[in-house]
Formats: C-alpha cells, structure tokens, sequence
C-alpha cells in the first residue's frame, strides 16, 4: 500500500474514474477488514482505505482534493469525518458500505458504527459580491437557517435536562451480533436503535423538540469578504454549521463566493484592466486623460505621444489588495477614428496626407489607418 497519498493508498491513478475507485476500494476493504485480515496493522490500513475512498468517491470531495493537494486538503478537512475529534480516531474506525451490497454479504452485514454524540453537519450557501468588495475586502450580513440546541431543554432532548444510560445498548452506542460464515466467526456492530448510537436517551422527553434535542432557528451572521477573493473560493466559519448531539460540537458553514463581472474593470490574477478612448490626434500628440479607479479615486493618466492602439498603461499599487502586495491597474488604449469631422477638420487632414505623400522615405502615421497609398499617375 503506498503512501498517505489517496490514489497511492488505494492503488489507482489519478485520472482514475468512478468504476475504477469503487473496485480498488472493494478489493482492498476485504482484504484489510479487521474481522478478517489477520496481517499486522490491517485495522490501521482499513482506516486509511475508508478515509481515501470518501474522499475519491466524493466528486466534490475529489476536485477539492486535486486542487489542493494531501496536506492542505486534510489539514483544511476539521469536522468533514465522523469519529473522536475529528478524522478517523478516537473511537474506532469509521466504515461506509452504502449501496455495496456484495460487501455486506461478504462481512455478514454492514452496519454503520456510531459511538457517542455525533458533531453537527456542515451547511454550504452562496455569496455574491461586486468586484470592488472582492478587490479591497468587506463584511456582509447574511441569514443562515441551521438547527440550534433547543432552548427548553439545553439541547438534552429532555425535560428535566437530564439523560440516562440507554438500557438496550447500556450506553456503548453499538449493538452486537454474531453470525457465522465459511471464515468463521464475525462480530458485527450496529448503530443501537434505540438511543441511535448516542449511548443516552432523555429522562423525559422535551415537548418542545420531541427529544431530538434540535429546533430550526435563522440566525444573522457577519461574513468577512478577505481582499482578492475570487469566485468559487469558499470562507469557512467553525461552529455556524447543524447542532451537533448533546455534548457533541456543532458543524461548521461555508460560504462559496460569487465575484459579479464590472462594467468598467476586469481582474486577471492580481491585476485590474479597464481602457481609454482617444482620437488619432491625441496619440500622435499625446494627452492627458482622467479616470475613476474601482475606489472613486480620480487620477490622471499621461498617454505618450505615439502610442500605439491597444497599449496598456501601467498605474502601479491600484489593482486587487491581496496579501499586502496590491496589484497594478493596467488602461489600456484604444484609438477611435472619428466617423464625421467638420469640414474644417477634414482640409487639415488633407493638409497632413499631403505632408505624408511628399515624404516618400517615410511612412506617415495615418497610412498605417487608410493602407497604402496609391501613386497618383
């Protein structure tokens, strides 16, 4: 088995499809199951097998994964295992054999374990933003709808707050079952039924939530927008997620941003571009033109003499504030030849095609617009 790497525990490459994880996955967990590998650390191995194929069988899971590489995914992953204190440790191994229906014959039964209160899922929502929040950072209020402790009971389930060791379970959480197969004897452990793996039921059940120790609840929260954040990032915020069980902390709540396109500004890594229009005169001659930058500050913008359509200028420090080093706004020129000009206009710029046609050495600046010039017979 290789390396923490997820496609080298599970023995695939990465461009691996869903056929392929599911079948290194199968083969593997019968091979390393506990119950009946009796190879040296094949319940450590059968941990990080289950841990590699949630992840690779999850297309979400698995794009993130990809783009962020082992160390950062797994670092990043808090409270996205179940198990004691998040991943898979504390109490025991954690197995899914949802929808393989071959596997549960194999192991007598597939049962998923659950010990004690178990952490609140996670909730995802969407955030739009304007380009200028993303560029120079902001808070948003927004509304979750979650699941909160209920306020009657403390989150207990019970009346008189108070739980009590489940009789059928005697608070393990687990059931035990036995059965018999041509490798002999296999234990098997499911989630309780009564208590539904918590190891404690309610005294007396709460009125309020019907023990579940649970009520819906819309809550205000205040999301910090962090400067240079672009679309498809996600904000993470510990503890906003569903309740957890009694005792158990709650999920957590990401927010997937959404950057608006701007009418005027668009970002390209750390940079902004926005354009100026000026006249065949102004680039010869050169100008001086004033813009708005995406803050409402007003600067002056130098255009040389004889630039050249589609050239972009530079004003350093005033592009996305990302990380302490700003980006750059790059204008970009762009030279419009007038449709309709006076008749005054048009004799000078007869006037100047003459000039251009008597220097048959060099090539004149409006030739580049009209093509080459015919010679007269």
């Amino acid at each position: 088995m290789g390396s923490g790497d997820y496609y080298d525990i599970l023995g695939i490459p990465r461009n691996a499809d869903d056929k392929e994880v599911k079948k290194a996955y199968r083969n593997l967990a019968r091979k390393y199951h506990p119950d009946v590998s009796k190879e040296s650390g094949a319940e450590e191995k059968f941990k990080k097998i289950n841990e590699a194929y949630s992840v690779l069988s999850d297309s979400q899971k698995r794009a993130q994964y990809d783009n962020m590489g082992h160390e950062t995914y797994t670092n990043a992953s808090k409270g996205s295992y179940t198990g004691g204190g998040g991943g898979f440790g504390g109490g025991g191994f954690h197995t899914d054999f949802s929808g393989f229906g071959d596997i549960f014959d194999f192991f007598g039964g597939g049962g998923h374990r659950r010990t004690g209160p178990q952490p609140g899922a996670d909730l995802l929502t969407h955030l739009s933003v304007l380009l200028e929040d993303a560029v120079s950072g902001t808070d948003r209020d927004i509304e979750v709808m979650h699941t909160e402790p209920c306020p009657a009971c403390a989150g207990s389930g019970s009346y008189t707050k108070k739980q009590n060791t489940c009789p059928r379970c005697g608070g393990t959480g687990q059931m035990r079952q036995e059965s018999q197969s041509p490798f002999g004897q296999f234990i098997r452990m499911t989630t309780c039924i009564q208590c539904g793996g918590k190891g404690k039921i309610p005294e007396r059940q709460c009125k309020e939530c019907h023990g579940t120790g649970h009520k819906r609840a819309k809550r205000k929260v205040t999301i910090h927008i962090p400067p240079g954040i672009e679309s498809g990032m996600r904000l993470r915020m510990d503890g906003y997620g569903e309740a957890g069980d009694y005792g158990a902390p709650n999920g957590d709540l990401f927010i997937e941003v959404y950057v608006k396109p701007h009418e005027r500004f668009t970002r390209v890594d750390d940079n902004l571009e926005t354009f100026i229009e000026i006249s065949p005169v102004q680039a010869v001659l050169g100008t001086t033109i004033e813009i708005e930058t995406i803050e409402k500050r007003h600067i002056e913008v130098r255009v040389p003499s004889g630039i050249q359509n589609n050239t972009a200028l530079r004003i350093a420090g005033e592009g996305v504030k990302r990380r302490g080093h700003p980006g750059d706004l790059l204008v970009r020129v762009k030279i419009v030849t007038p449709k309709q000009v006076s008749s005054e206009e048009k004799e000078l710029y007869k006037k100047i095609l003459e000039l251009e046609n008597k220097s048959s050495n060099k090539k004149g600046f409006f030739s580049g617009f009209m093509g080459k010039k015919k010679e007269k017979k």
